[in-house]
């Protein structure tokens, strides 16, 4: 089979033909609809060689939508058939947090003592859905999506779910009278204002550099949309300072801004991992009871909630799609900040040529 393979840190990917896998015990096999491309892989890709602690080469790519074809002799064969979205992270389910419904924080999958992180996940260290077909470990890791299309299902995975989780555990802080912010409206940005407003929040500024996505940011709900934090400064402090920022960016031009901008006992929620840092103190001239969060992913019952609300029409990711072959140069989009929404590859062929034609229509 076709595959998307990391073959050295600090290097782009490469298209590469290797074995199609066969699942074993409780694993299960899927023919791959879908994958959504992710920030998190140039990290990845990026990373020096002590970084991670992931076998090379390594097939990419954590958000995956597909269909069951196979089933190992100890899995679960009723599953065979069904369209699934994976969750991309691999807990353990025996650890408290697991125990607790929270195995986006799985105790097994910390960074190990000598700093290096381990696998997590689907192309996080085990292979993932960047190539024809993919083995998953067992059901335990599958949500059914029904008749959801495969290429809307799989930015779910991550971008969907990254985004709800963010929210979701603020919940504290979001009702009708919220003043919220949404620095980034990319792959998860763009979802995290559906959620917003799904929620009831009307007083939403929107903070992105690309005229496109401060469009689609008012489409999608944004009360107003800046290019920049300065830019968007009179717009909230005339709402009275921010109740919660959600950073999608996480960059040193937006992390510690943000924090300026806050209203008496707001909060920044550091998303992305761009780079930024903030100074955390009683003493640092911010307003009363600030506070800072750096969620991290979500758990399963988290994305069946977020797989429900696309099924009901409720939610909707704007997908660019591309062709297997072509997904170490969409990478390069992606580096360049060129993507609309969410990219997705179709691995494929006659997958592809039917979204293709189906998009044309």
């Amino acid at each position: 089979m076709l595959a998307v393979q990391l073959m050295a840190w600090g290097q782009s990917p490469e298209l590469r033909e290797v074995p199609t896998p066969e699942p074993t015990g409780e694993e299960l096999l899927l023919e791959v609809g879908a994958v959504g491309l992710c920030r998190s892989d140039l990290h990845v890709m990026d990373a020096p060689t002590d970084r991670f602690d992931y076998p090379l080469p390594l097939t990419l790519g954590h958000e995956v939508a597909g269909t069951v074809i196979a089933a190992g002799p100890a899995a679960d064969s009723t599953w065979v058939g069904q369209s699934v979205v994976v969750q991309g992270i691999w807990a353990c389910q025996r650890c408290r947090n697991c125990i607790r419904g929270r195995e986006n924080y799985c105790l097994e999958l910390a960074p190990r003592h000598d700093g290096k992180l381990a696998p997590i996940g689907s192309g996080l260290g085990h292979p993932g859905g960047l190539a024809e077909f993919m083995v998953v470990p067992s059901a335990g890791v599958l949500v059914p999506i029904g008749s959801l299309d495969h290429s809307e299902a799989a930015p779910l995975a991550d971008a969907g779910l990254t985004a709800y989780h963010a929210i979701r555990s603020n919940s504290d802080l979001i009702d009708e009278h919220t003043v919220a912010v949404v620095i980034g409206i990319g792959g998860l940005g763009h979802l995290a204002l559906q959620f917003l407003r799904e929620e009831g929040v009307t007083q939403i500024v929107a903070v992105d550099t690309r005229p496109e996505s401060q469009a689609l940011a008012t489409t999608l709900g944004a009360h107003t949309a800046h290019p920049t934090l300065d830019a968007a400064s009179d717009a909230i402090t005339g709402l009275g300072g921010a109740d919660v920022v959600f950073d999608f960016a996480g960059a040193p031009t937006t992390v510690e801004p943000a924090t300026r901008l806050l209203a008496p006992g707001g909060r920044v929620v550091m998303v992305g991992s761009g780079g930024g840092r903030v100074t955390v103190g009683k003493d640092v001239g911010l307003v009363n009871g600030w506070q800072v969060r750096a969620p991290f992913w979500g758990s399963k019952s988290d994305l069946a909630a977020v797989v429900d609300l696309a099924a009901r029409g409720r939610l909707h990711a704007e997908t660019s799609t591309y062709p297997l072959s072509e997904a170490p140069d969409v990478y390069q989009l992606l580096r360049a900040g060129s993507v609309a929404g969410r990219a997705v590859i179709i691995p494929s062929a006659a997958s592809y040529q039917r979204l293709d034609r189906k998009t044309a229509q």
